[in-house]
């Protein structure tokens, strides 16, 4: 009886670090994720401010990007992909350093939204995003329903819509921008939820295993998912919420 009051009390222990440690590992990626928008927030607006710098990627008279504006354009893209293809080889400090870099550049590729939008409509629907992506995150960490289901689905979903931004960039239709904009509201609404379960999983089954190194960089990555999922719902949202100017 001795022996397994001690297991017991030995378990409860370790389940009791566990979430302790699951606190702190979330903690950290909303931290690093919130960096991440702000750096991201504070390059957009100032290129996205002045017509001098916007000038450097964009033609201010029809709004075009030019070669330069291109580059930008996709090199987010480019980098997510790079990122998971060398985060085995990069150390946790590396990893939030490139993420660092990724959030900046991505600030000069939504800079444009400056143009298009008046300010306060998109103060307005980031404050929208901001509730939408809590509320939702909470739901993911919180649920007991199993929702990695959804994995497939999701991914599925959003290839089908960055095939289909790429194409309508040329295309230029207003329905199929539209439709875009509606399931992707949807793809990453659902991403949000989906991405936070797997992080408190995905965490919980690497502490067991005391596998510290792999979490630092889960926390990296984990942020890195959650900000995408933002800043994508965020720019469709954009669509629905924006005034022109």
């Amino acid at each position: 009886m001795a022996d397994l009051k001690t297991m017991r009390t030995a378990a409860g222990a370790r389940t009791a670090q566990i979430d302790e440690g699951l606190r702190a590992h979330m903690n950290k990626v909303y931290g690093t994720m919130s960096v991440g928008l702000l750096m991201t927030a504070l390059v957009a607006w100032a290129f996205g401010s002045s017509p001098a710098l916007m000038s450097i990627l964009y033609n201010l008279d029809t709004g075009s990007p030019n070669i330069l504006g291109w580059i930008v354009m996709f090199l987010p893209l480019i980098m997510v992909f790079a990122f998971g293809a060398a985060i085995n080889r990069l150390s946790a400090a590396g990893a939030q350093l490139y993420f660092y870099v990724y959030a900046a550049i991505m600030g000069l590729s939504l800079s444009w939204i400056f143009m298009a939008f008046t300010g306060i409509s998109i103060a307005q629907t980031f404050l929208v995003t901001a509730i939408a992506f809590a509320g939702l995150s909470l739901y993911g960490y919180t649920t007991k329903r199993d929702i990695s289901g959804w994995g497939a689905f999701l991914i599925m979903g959003l290839i089908g819509i960055i095939v289909a931004s790429i194409v309508n960039i040329f295309l230029g239709s207003p329905a199929l921008h539209f439709a875009i904009s509606v399931i992707g509201v949807l793809i990453f609404a659902g991403l949000t939820a989906y991405d936070t379960q797997k992080l408190k999983n995905d965490y919980i089954q690497h502490a067991h295993a005391m596998d510290g190194e792999w979490l630092a960089k889960s926390a990296i990555l984990g942020a890195l998912n959650l900000y995408l999922d933002f800043v994508n719902l965020f720019m469709f949202l954009l669509q629905f919420l924006g005034n022109r100017e």
